[in-house]
């Protein structure tokens, strides 16, 4: 089973100090977030962490909350059911054609927090050190369901 992310992975190099664990799973809670409220969710997810998936649902736990709780801080096709697993194959990951035709996830997110930044007159001093919360969401949430209507169109489902 293909893993697209692991908090470890970013947590375990170079990451500040004073940040939490939990910096290291916030791109991927916000984009495993929206895979909730989209239902691209799998069945086994959905039985593993039924009370946690409508804590997020409700916004009592955030998607980094979720992932580092839930999923050990990992985020595989384990996650996700055919659909999602479709879309994240070909935007969450990196260096995909669908991806470098339109935006993968991480260019997605980077850019938009950077613009957010320098809107607000200041400069994130790390990835990891973009906020956990339900405001930063709603603004990527923005950007994903952009993204998956052109992937929708982009494969031919629409």
């Amino acid at each position: 089973m293909s893993k697209y992310d692991d908090a470890s992975w970013h947590y375990g190099g170079d990451f500040p100090e004073e940040l939490s664990e939990n910096s290291g799973a916030t791109h991927t809670g916000m984009f495993l977030n929206w895979c909730i409220n989209k239902g691209l969710i799998s069945e086994a997810l959905k039985e593993d962490a039924t009370e946690e998936i409508e804590m997020t649902r409700r916004r009592e736990m955030t998607g980094a909350e979720f992932v580092m709780e839930c999923m050990d801080g990992k985020f595989s096709e384990y996650d996700l059911n055919d659909m999602g697993n479709a879309f994240a194959q070909d935007y969450y990951k990196d260096e995909t054609d669908f991806g470098n035709r339109f935006s993968s996830f991480a260019d997605d997110y980077v850019n938009l927090f950077d613009m957010k930044a320098e809107e607000n007159d200041y400069e994130y001093e790390t990835f990891y050190h973009i906020e956990d919360t339900y405001e930063n969401y709603d603004l990527m949430k923005q950007v994903i369901d952009h993204r998956f209507e052109e992937w929708k169109e982009y494969k031919g489902l629409n």
